[in-house]
């Protein structure tokens, strides 16, 4: 196995110590007699187990072997697939050095273990042939990885040679591109800072000194599912959809009340326009100053990214906002043209002003101005698009939870719904959307509710 990876070139950066170049070695070792056998046992176990727990993480299923080399090509950036996935296989010689490292995969999958098997005593990857999977395919939190995986598994393990997997491979990364945004909806980052503090996540894709972790258990909601507020539905998904197809858009605030949908909406825009290459990286306030950073590690890729920064607001003291209007209008570098900003907030001017900015008070030619209100007013400004997401109305509130009710199959009269419905905002938070899925979500815990089937 290990004269086979040495011929590769484009895809020859592999990690060290991932399983394939693990393998390599312990067949080096085995081939030249350096280790003792059960010591060598031992060795190809523990990469056994790492694919297994691959297997557990991503759902992976039938042959796990051909299902981690697959996962291989579609997460490896390199020159070649980045340029397929923003332009698709052109003629050019770098197919020359592709199509030699499709070859070297092509023997990898066709690779007899049964040699290995034999002189150690061991028949693990005759196993991993035809692997059966524990748990139900619905609740796995990386199911849209495993189904990609998986169905291009199955296409190059019937490739009949190197020209036949060069096509399904760079098919698949014009398709759905490469590496893990072209795997994932949704990221959250983790700096410098926090690899530090030991709170990256594990197999999370480092570019630089900014990690990319995939959030792999995001809500599948889409909009239809957000009952009411159909006029600021609306406006963010004509701004999104403007973006998407690659004209002007804006940067988005949605403020008002809590519970009443707006980070809800923001992701059913991401779960609504996903197939049109929309991904979204959430950003937490203390990572401001890594703004820049991240910008430059997408800018140039063959996607559409929101940042989104949820439940945005700053005290007086802090100056991370700072960042945030360097970054969003105003800075020495042009914002890209396939990054926006989405923010939701409960403030509508974001940074929490106080008596003493009125007092910051100059006259002159009879108009008033204080420069420390401009100076916190002037960030609200640079969102080109503000929608408000005011607290329902009672009879709104009631027409919430009825819809919701009747979605999840409660069949308890109108009155009788909005009698309890009324009971319950009065000691859980008042009115808004969120109270009125809490209490749909309480009625569905409840003995004796009378459900459709």
């Amino acid at each position: 196995m290990d004269h086979i990876v040495s011929k590769l070139l484009l895809y020859g950066d592999l990690p060290q110590d991932s399983i394939l170049m693990e393998l390599c070695r312990i067949c080096s070792d085995l081939r030249a007699d350096r280790q003792d056998k059960d010591e060598l046992v031992r060795r190809v176990y523990r990469q056994v187990k790492r694919l297994l727990v691959t297997a557990t993480d991503y759902g992976f299923n039938k042959n796990l072997w051909h299902n981690y080399l697959t996962f291989l090509l579609i997460t490896n950036e390199n020159p070649f697939s980045i340029t397929c996935e923003k332009v698709g296989a052109k003629e050019g010689s770098v197919n020359y050095f592709a199509k030699n490292d499709f070859r070297v995969f092509k023997q990898l999958f066709d690779y007899d273990f049964s040699g290995i098997e034999q002189t150690l005593g061991i028949d693990c990857f005759t196993r991993l042939s035809d692997y059966r999977a524990i748990g139900k395919p619905e609740l796995m939190y990386n199911k849209n990885v495993s189904e990609k995986v998986q169905a291009l598994s199955e296409r190059l393990e019937h490739a009949a040679d190197e020209e036949q997997f060069f096509t399904f491979v760079t098919d698949f990364y014009r398709d759905y591109g490469v590496g893990m945004f072209g795997l994932n909806k949704a990221f959250r980052i983790s700096t410098a800072a926090d690899q530090t503090k030991g709170t990256a996540q594990p197999g999370a894709q480092t570019l630089s000194r900014i990690v990319f972790c995939p959030i792999n258990n995001m809500d599948q909601v889409m909009l239809d599912d957000l009952i009411g507020y159909e006029i600021q539905k609306k406006k963010l998904a004509d701004n999104t959809r403007a973006f998407v197809e690659g004209r002007k858009a804006n940067n988005v605030l949605l403020f008002g009340d809590s519970g009443t949908g707006k980070s809800t909406s923001i992701k059913a825009i991401v779960n609504a326009f996903y197939d049109q290459g929309l991904r979204m990286i959430e950003i937490y306030k203390h990572q401001f100053q890594d703004l820049s950073n991240v910008i430059a590690q997408i800018k140039n890729r063959n996607y559409r990214f929101i940042i989104y920064m949820d439940d945005l607001s700053f005290e007086e003291f802090e100056i991370e906002y700072k960042f945030l209007k360097a970054v969003i209008e105003g800075g020495v570098e042009t914002k890209p043209e396939n990054i926006l900003i989405y923010a939701t907030s409960n403030r509508r001017h974001i940074i929490r002003e106080t008596w003493s900015d009125r007092s910051d008070i100059k006259v002159s030619d009879g108009m008033h101005q204080s420069d420390t209100m401009e100076e916190k007013l002037s960030l609200v400004n640079r969102f080109g698009v503000t929608i408000s997401f005011s607290k329902p109305s009672q009879k709104e509130y009631f027409a919430i939870v009825t819809g919701l009710a009747r979605r999840s199959g409660i069949r308890m009269s109108e009155e009788e719904l909005c009698r309890e419905a009324n009971k319950w905002e009065l000691s859980h938070g008042g009115i808004s959307g969120r109270t009125a899925q809490q209490f749909v979500n309480h009625l569905l815990g409840q003995e004796g509710v009378e459900e459709t089937k």
